[in-house]
């Protein structure tokens, strides 16, 4: 199923830090600068994200990125996140009419030294499909980011939903029950059918 899982995109927006430092970390003074880097970065993010900015949100990513999307597909440098995107959201035969994220971090980003950090937590993101359709999925992700000439990158983003409980399965399994019900209600009524007419043959006497 196309939306199965979407991630639309975007949950791609979900990997920069999102919490206050100063009041998980103690006085504002004491953080990395980093930090407060990468909340600028989030905020270009979300805001890319959910004005459905793609251009914008290209500029967030390093040259070399690879994001794991939510249906398990791969794309591996902007070009292949551009063509994802406008696949889902802009094209003549796009899934998603607009969406809509709420990312949280679990925890600070892991910074390794001053150009690299890795943050990881979850996000409800709001999707609105084409057929009229609207849910909440809640999902996981975890993303690298890099410092390149002075700005933050994503260098790698991968995005999960619990396969055995969000929206998205739900719907096609109730379209399985669905079909499941009128099979077996068709097929019930041609063994009725065929019952009957034995049940109406007149049993042949002899002369």
């Amino acid at each position: 199923m196309k939306v199965a899982r979407l991630p639309l995109v975007l949950a791609l927006i979900a990997l920069a830090p999102t919490r206050l430092i100063a009041q998980e970390k103690g006085e504002p003074g004491k953080e990395h600068p980093a930090h407060q880097e990468l909340r600028a970065l989030r905020d270009g993010l979300k805001e890319a994200v959910n004005k459905n900015d793609l251009d914008r949100l290209l500029s967030y990513l390093a040259d070399d990125v690879v994001v794991t999307w939510q249906n398990s597909e791969v794309s591996r440098g902007p070009k292949e996140v551009r063509a994802y995107y406008e696949r889902m959201m802009t094209g003549p035969n796009r899934i998603v009419e607009s969406i809509k994220i709420d990312p949280v971090v679990d925890e600070l980003t892991h910074l390794y030294g001053d150009n690299t950090g890795v943050a990881y937590g979850s996000s409800k993101d709001h999707y609105k499909l084409t057929d009229g359709r609207d849910f909440e999925v809640a999902s996981r992700w975890s993303a690298t980011v890099v410092k390149q000439d002075g700005q933050w990158k994503i260098a790698n983003f991968h995005a999960s939903a619990n396969m055995f409980d969000n929206p998205v399965m739900w719907i096609a399994v109730r379209k399985s029950m669905l079909w499941t019900g009128i099979a077996a209600g068709v097929a019930g009524l041609l063994v009725g059918l065929i019952v009957a007419r034995l049940f109406r043959r007149k049993p042949q006497t002899t002369p």
